[in-house]
């Protein structure tokens, strides 16, 4: 009768425990429910299912102008890899990638430390700096496109110089991919101005004064204090930059058509668009897209991790 009497509450304190583990696991339930599922259910209809959708057309020959559709299994995906057009897109785009990755990223560290000032010019000058990234990618390439004509503005400040024959900066094969990548050069530079001014308004004034005092230069405090602290404002710029150069669509659309020539600025996504609603082959398509997908989310989870351990490291 004593060991009943002992037991007793200890069992009645279990009990409660369980219930109140119950209780908090169905007030979990329930906030996700209620905050959680319609941001998940919004991701899973315009994201997840969008890619399900283009991998099953990808292994079909789908052809809206050309029924039945048959399932094909890898086959579009082997013809990629001996595709000489969609090899020659990857060439560009990997091209122009490093280019966009590079130049915005050096040349905005350095407007940055330009302009990390107070004062009215300098915070007129960030805002000029950035109007670019607010105007649409169709804009700035009309604008461009004009400027850059053989007969256009930089051209004819060439000749005013005494420039006898100006470059074909947009009809010259050798000289186009490069134009398009200065120009989406200059319009993501606003980007990387801001978020490495952002970066370096949060170095602590107390490390670069005693760097000072310590008898370190400007290159040497710049080096050893500011640098290692915008780490993360080169992994955010680094990661964007990647992402929106390889995916170049528009500019190549309203400036060149994949020309001068033969596929000289076509991208991948630029065929991807030219193959499935011109071509009609959209299976052929999808399968050029997952390729593209797959080499952004591999390039862009390696950059994010080697610059993430260079965080950790630092």
């Amino acid at each position: 009768m004593a060991v009943n009497v002992k037991s007793t509450p200890v069992r009645t304190s279990a009990t409660h425990r369980s219930r109140r583990s119950r209780s908090r696991s169905a007030e979990r339930i329930r906030s996700f429910t209620l905050f959680g599922a319609p941001g998940l259910l919004v991701y899973a209809c315009f994201v997840l299912a969008p890619i399900a959708i283009s991998f099953g057309y990808s292994l079909t020959d789908h052809n809206p102008f050309n029924p039945p559709t048959e399932f094909v299994g890898l086959r579009n995906y082997r013809m990629l890899f001996t595709d000489e057009e969609f090899l020659t897109s990857l060439r560009v785009t990997t091209i122009l990638t490093v280019i966009v990755v590079v130049v915005p990223n050096v040349a905005g560290l350095g407007i940055a430390v330009l302009l990390d000032r107070r004062g009215w010019f300098y915070n007129a000058m960030r805002t000029v700096f950035f109007t670019p990234m607010v105007l649409s990618s169709v804009v700035v390439s009309i604008v461009w496109t004009r400027m850059l004509d053989d007969e256009g503005l930089v051209n004819q400040a060439l000749r005013a110089i005494g420039v006898d024959r100006p470059p074909g900066w947009l009809s010259d094969p050798g000289l186009a991919l490069y134009s398009i990548a200065s120009i989406l050069s200059w319009q993501m530079l606003g980007f990387c101005v801001v978020v490495y001014l952002a970066g370096l308004q949060g170095v602590p004034r107390e490390l670069t004064e005693a760097a000072e005092i310590d008898g370190a230069g400007p290159i040497r405090r710049f080096r050893s204090v500011t640098w290692p602290l915008l780490a993360p404002a080169l992994t955010i710029n680094t990661v964007v930059l990647l992402i929106s150069a390889f995916k170049i669509f528009d500019h190549i659309q309203v400036i060149t058509h994949g020309g001068p020539g033969t596929g000289t600025t076509a991208t991948i996504a630029y065929n991807v668009l030219q193959t499935g609603l011109v071509a009609n082959r959209q299976g052929y398509a999808s399968a050029m897209a997952i390729v593209m997908l797959l080499i952004i989310a591999v390039a862009a989870a390696v950059t994010l991790r080697v610059l993430n351990r260079r965080e950790v490291n630092l």
